[in-house]
């Protein structure tokens, strides 16, 4: 990225003329980013930002990230997939994150992330007053993270959480993690849908989430458990019963009004 791009995206963001930036894979000098960041503080109209794939690669420019939306006020989605955040990067922004009013959606995938910064991750998932929660979160591909990681992010699910769309794909969740989401999924009143495609589940885990959606009221319309070890049969049960009970809501919502 040249000195002109980085002059015309500053200037869009300072006199608010851009809602949406996407920096996805660029490559740029230290200077440069230093000067977006600092723009970004008092933009007033950017609602997603994208940084995904390498452009926070170093801890300077997650700080500078960090310090910008501390300032910034309005930003709602925030895409910072595919970079080497690890849990300390993630502690940095997560700090920064508790303060900020309007993040609805964060996409953490493929950050190298363990237990310790999913446990950071999910001290944003209370509701709090003057805020509004996230509603989408990905965690994509991040291998590291233990059955302990994804208990943590149960509990903060069955809690508090407002979460609608939560991505897990290509996560070694299995079984046992499998059957702790489960419970979050029968204590969530708001999650739409849970993407857990390649997430090393088998038919026992698959079964969990059977009973879930087949016994207990929930407000799942979608799960998806593709390229896991699970009968053709059992993932056709498991939609029928998504299917039905979206079905069973509209009609009660229809005689409501």
């Amino acid at each position: 990225m040249n000195d002109v791009e980085v002059d015309d995206i500053c200037n869009s963001l300072r006199n608010g003329s851009v809602r949406l930036l996407s920096l996805r894979g660029c490559h740029m000098e230290e200077a440069s980013f230093k000067r977006i960041s600092d723009s970004l503080k008092t933009n007033a109209s950017l609602v997603q930002l994208n940084f995904s794939l390498g452009v926070l690669s170093n801890k300077q420019r997650i700080k500078w990230l960090s310090d910008a939306l501390k300032h910034n006020k309005n930003l709602s989605s925030l895409l910072l997939h595919g970079n080497s955040l690890s849990d300390d990067g993630v502690k940095c922004l997560v700090n920064a994150l508790q303060t900020h009013p309007k993040i609805t959606s964060l996409d953490v995938g493929d950050c190298a992330l363990t237990d310790d910064g999913l446990q950071h991750i999910c001290i944003l998932l209370p509701p709090e007053e003057g805020k509004i929660c996230l509603h989408t979160l990905t965690l994509t591909g991040n291998k590291n993270i233990t059955q302990m990681g994804w208990s943590y992010l149960a509990i903060a699910i069955a809690a508090s959480s407002r979460l609608r769309n939560l991505y897990l794909d290509y996560n070694k969740i299995g079984n046992y993690g499998t059957g702790v989401l489960a419970v979050a999924l029968a204590a969530s009143a708001t999650l739409e849908k849970v993407d857990l495609e390649g997430c090393g589940i088998t038919e026992s885990g698959a079964e969990l989430l059977f009973d879930v959606v087949a016994n207990y009221p929930t407000s799942l319309k979608e799960i998806n458990l593709a390229d896991n070890d699970i009968s053709e049969e059992l993932q056709e049960q498991i939609k029928q019963c998504l299917i039905d009970e979206d079905i069973e809501d509209e009609n009660e919502n229809s005689q409501a009004s």
